[in-house]
Parts: C-alpha cells; sequence; structure tokens
C-alpha cells in the first residue's frame, strides 16, 4: 500500500495551493469592492500606471527613456548613461541621476537596479497600495503567485501517480482504480486553474483588479505624442520605443532585465 503515501502526498500538495488560491481571490475580490465602493483617488501618473504593469523596474525603464527623449540623459546602445543635465526635476529622476554617481557615467544596467530599489520608488508602491490598486508584496499573497503553485501541483500529481502504478502491485488493488485515485486531486488543480481563468484572469504580480481596470482607461494620445510614447512605455515596456538606438541602449546584453 505504499501507493496510498503518494496519494496523501498529492492531495497534500493539491489541497495547500488550491486552498491558497482560493483565500487569495478572496483578498483580491475585497480590495477590490473596497476600491469600487470609494473609488480611485486620482488619475494615474505615468509613474504610477508604470508600476502596476511592470513593478519597480518598469518605473526605472520609464524615467531613462523621459531624461533620455529630453536629451537630459545619454544612453549609449553600448550600454553606458551618462548624465547632461544633474538637476532632477521630480524625486524619480533623482533617484537615477544618484544611481550614476558623482562621476556622471555609469553601466545602464546597475542604474537601473540601483533606481528601481529606490525609496521613491517604494514610495509609490506603498501609495499604491494602500489606495488599493496595487497588490501588497507578500510571498504567496497574490493571485498570480498562487495560480503558479496549482500548475506546479499538475506536473507533480502526474509524477507521483505515474510513481504509485510503477510501483509492485500489493494488496491486489488494480492499478486501473490507483490511476482513478491520482485523477481525483488532478481533476481539482485543473478545475481550479480553469474557474481562476475565468474569474481572476489576468494574473498581475503588480496591480490589482481595480489597478487593471484603471490601468484599461489610460489614453495614449495622438501617435508620435511625446505623453503617448511614454504611455506606452509605461504599460507595455521597452518593446515599444520606436528609437532603434534608444531601445538598443536599454535591451544591452549585460542588462538585468530583457524584455
Amino acid at each position: 500500500m505504499f501507493w496510498v503515501l503518494f496519494l496523501l502526498l498529492a492531495w497534500g500538495l493539491t489541497g495547500t495551493a488550491c486552498t491558497r488560491l482560493c483565500l487569495a481571490a478572496v483578498r483580491a475580490a475585497s480590495v477590490d469592492a473596497d476600491v469600487t465602493a470609494t473609488g480611485p483617488a486620482h488619475d494615474l501618473t505615468l509613474y504610477e500606471a508604470a508600476f502596476l504593469s511592470g513593478g519597480p523596474a518598469r518605473v526605472a525603464d520609464v524615467t531613462l527613456v523621459s531624461m533620455a527623449r529630453q536629451r537630459r540623459l545619454l544612453l549609449a546602445h553600448t550600454g553606458w548613461a551618462t548624465v547632461v543635465d544633474p538637476r532632477g526635476r521630480d524625486e524619480m529622476e533623482r533617484s537615477v541621476i544618484g544611481a550614476i554617481g558623482p562621476e556622471g557615467q555609469c553601466r545602464i544596467g546597475p542604474v537601473r537596479a540601483r533606481a528601481a530599489g529606490a525609496e521613491a520608488v517604494r514610495r509609490l508602491a506603498d501609495g499604491l497600495v494602500r489606495a488599493g490598486l496595487a497588490v501588497p508584496d507578500e510571498a504567496g499573497g497574490t493571485v498570480g503567485a498562487a495560480v503558479r503553485r496549482v500548475r506546479g501541483t499538475v506536473p507533480a500529481v502526474v509524477a507521483l501517480g505515474a510513481a504509485a502504478l510503477l510501483l509492485p502491485v500489493q494488496s491486489g488493488t488494480p492499478r486501473l482504480l490507483v490511476g482513478l485515485w491520482f485523477g481525483l486531486p488532478l481533476a481539482l488543480s485543473l478545475s481550479c486553474l480553469a474557474l481562476a481563468r475565468i474569474e481572476v484572469h489576468p494574473y498581475s504580480r503588480w496591480a490589482s483588479p481595480a489597478g487593471q481596470r484603471l490601468l484599461g482607461t489610460l489614453t495614449r494620445g495622438p501617435a508620435g505624442d511625446e505623453r503617448s510614447l511614454l504611455t506606452a512605455v509605461a504599460v507595455d515596456g521597452i518593446r515599444a520605443i520606436g528609437e532603434p538606438e534608444l531601445r538598443a541602449a536599454l535591451t544591452h546584453r549585460d542588462q538585468p532585465w530583457r524584455e
């Protein structure tokens, strides 16, 4: 009856993962209901839209692109950032300038990493969380993380079931019956994934359901407009940059974030 131990392990993995998914979905729905009742406090800024779309790294990208487009920062396709105007117009720009350092030149990769971890970005994130537009930065607290756990149980249950079927037959238990028993936790995992896909998709790492709806209301303006380009970068990432040299600078092979 060793296969029963495998079955218990399969149920334990499945039950834990599905329970976490249900709890995460309930928390998300509760926060969403509160935000819906009170309404968003303000329209999204570019930095807020960037955080909700891609997290701290995206905020750093938008700041770098904005400064480069205004010729206050030079981003070379070789992967170097050079300060042209050392006066930052807001705290995000000052974070980028501070990340480059007193010499006024640094590799873009470290600059992005330091700017993404700056206190200004953390305050931005905290404000979005308090407004119910961003998910708290808690391990396992998001629907997306819970969905990934449930997905992980599918191959685990299949592997446990296969291992159980390969064991020598004991107590005359038919192999078909053993397979059916393992089919139950597998069916539960797949059902939870299907329901999550219907009810709470897309699974955002950063934006709450209310934040995702607010992102959908952003207007990008006419093509070629500066605000429109920066909004596209905030929402879609550096792939939205139309200038080959600028895009090459931010996608240089030594960058920690690739899109």
